[in-house]
């Protein structure tokens, strides 16, 4: 019998992680294969391979959106692919891994065969790792964000200037916790951690101290996020370049490890970033700024369907977290309007999907309708990935309703000029007071693109054919 392994993963380690998990069981138990998959979530990983599990394997299946420490699969034919690959199209994933799949010798990342076989896939597959690299710093990231943006928040329920000591509204709790969450506490360490994951990422634990680093001069000299994503990716493989020229006897070969290669490498990444990096992104950063706070109505409105469809389009994929990260480098200047609209397009896919198998019962299956009830709280969580089993059941008429969907409620929360200072947090969030600025009309957009969807989606879908 044809045993398979795999490890699924995925930046934020939640519903992509478990999904393609199962997808990967689901197509292999129909061909009788033996399985057993890893997930890699946020907390800890789970159903972990045994030593005696990856021996036995047959092939090796690495489903993953940031790196994974491949150590333990040298020797065993291994295939990677992305994971909203393997949660999308399992089956083809399989056949892939079964007739591509090559042996891992070290540390290089092993490509599939069927992915470098000419120049222009090969250069797809380096795209795909400095991608991987980048979701390796958001993974690391986001924890930081979510609970610094959450404490930020809960600090506002005294009032917006509740920690300051000239305010009548001062409140030394929530002047501790604005300290802890805010701009000097845990969201001031964004931009580092992003760096430092980044790094790691791309060498490993030795390119840590160079990532933080890189990530804290980018922060001091106003390049913020954006500056924090080069710096890690220099400092990264700065580091790499490193441990590759520099060679030591094995007598003394830790000196390189833990003096020589860190001292050089947040040396020279920290001067690249102070005199040549840092200074054009941090004007390259202001202009944005500018631009953003100075966008008219039309131009809301081409940003709200942009940000919209990004949102929709892969649901947790490359697109949705570029978008994401175009919101953080608003964020962190200080700009809380673009993230709000890119919440809105997030939290309205599954909502929308869970209207309409209410309203348009006939055009789902009865497995779909019970998918709806859980997406009506995936949505409200900011889930999107909620939206996720029924684009892969009917893409063609799914994707494009729910693009519009969330292009309505984006663009409407631009146009409202709606602020969200929790960078994360779904519907739940307005529940804290003072965290959104205009948040029942940030409702109404959500509403707005919800309803939309939903009927568009009534409209387009065929009649389902229902099982008993």
């Amino acid at each position: 019998m044809m045993r398979i392994v795999a490890v699924t993963t995925c930046p934020t380690g939640i519903a992509h992680t478990y999904m393609a998990a199962e997808a990967i069981k689901i197509a292999a138990e129909k061909r009788s294969f033996e399985v057993k998959v890893e997930t890699q979530g946020a907390i800890e990983p789970e159903n972990v391979l045994t030593a005696e599990d990856v021996l036995n394997a047959d092939v090796v299946i690495i489903a993953a959106g940031k790196a994974v420490n491949k150590d333990r699969f040298v020797g065993k034919r291994l295939y990677e692919v992305d994971v909203s690959k393997a949660l999308k199209d399992a089956d083809s994933v399989i056949e892939s891994a079964l007739k591509d799949a090559k042996v891992y010798e070290d540390s290089k990342v092993v490509q599939p065969s069927a992915e470098a076989s000419d120049g222009k896939k090969g250069n797809k597959n380096y795209a795909s790792e400095i991608y991987k690299h980048l979701m390796t710093g958001v993974s690391f990231m986001i924890p930081v964000v979510v609970a610094g943006g959450i404490l930020l928040a809960i600090s506002f329920i005294w009032g917006l200037n509740s920690a300051d000591t000239h305010s009548s509204a001062y409140n030394p709790i929530a002047a501790a916790l604005n300290s802890i969450g805010g701009g000097d506490g845990a969201l001031g360490l964004m931009v580092p951690v992003l760096a430092a994951g980044i790094s790691f990422s791309i060498s490993g634990r030795i390119g840590i101290t160079a990532g933080l680093m890189s990530g804290w001069i980018a922060k001091g000299i106003g390049a913020g996020f954006l500056g924090g994503m080069i710096g890690g990716f220099v400092a990264g493989y700065l580091t790499l370049l490193l441990i590759k020229w520099i060679k030591l006897p094995k007598s003394i070969e830790s000196i390189g490890a833990v003096l020589i290669i860190p001292v050089l490498s947040v040396g020279i990444s920290g001067l690249i970033m102070t005199f040549v990096i840092g200074t054009p992104i941090a004007g390259l950063m202001n202009i944005l700024a500018d631009w953003l706070n100075s966008l008219g109505t039309s131009n809301k409105i081409l940003l709200g369907v942009i940000t919209g469809s990004m949102m929709a389009f892969d649901m947790g994929g490359p697109l949705n977290k570029s978008i994401f990260a175009f919101s953080m480098i608003a964020f962190a200047s200080g700009n809380y309007v673009p993230f709000a609209a890119v919440m809105a397009g997030g939290v309205t896919p599954p909502l929308a999907l869970a209207l309409s198998t209410v309203l348009f019962k006939n055009k789902y299956t009865r497995e779909e309708r019970e998918l709806g009830k859980s997406a009506w709280i995936l949505g409200a969580s900011n889930i999107t990935e909620g939206a996720i089993p029924f684009a892969v059941a009917d893409p063609f008429r799914v994707i494009p309703c729910i693009m519009v969907a969330s292009s309505v409620s984006s663009t409407l929360s631009l146009i409202f000029n709606v602020a969200c200072r929790v960078p994360h947090g779904g519907l739940w969030a307005t529940l804290i007071p003072n965290t959104f600025e205009h948040p029942l009309f940030w409702i109404l957009g959500i509403l707005c693109g919800t309803v939309v969807g939903a009927v568009l989606l009534g409209f387009v879908k065929k009649t389902a054919v229902q099982t008993v």
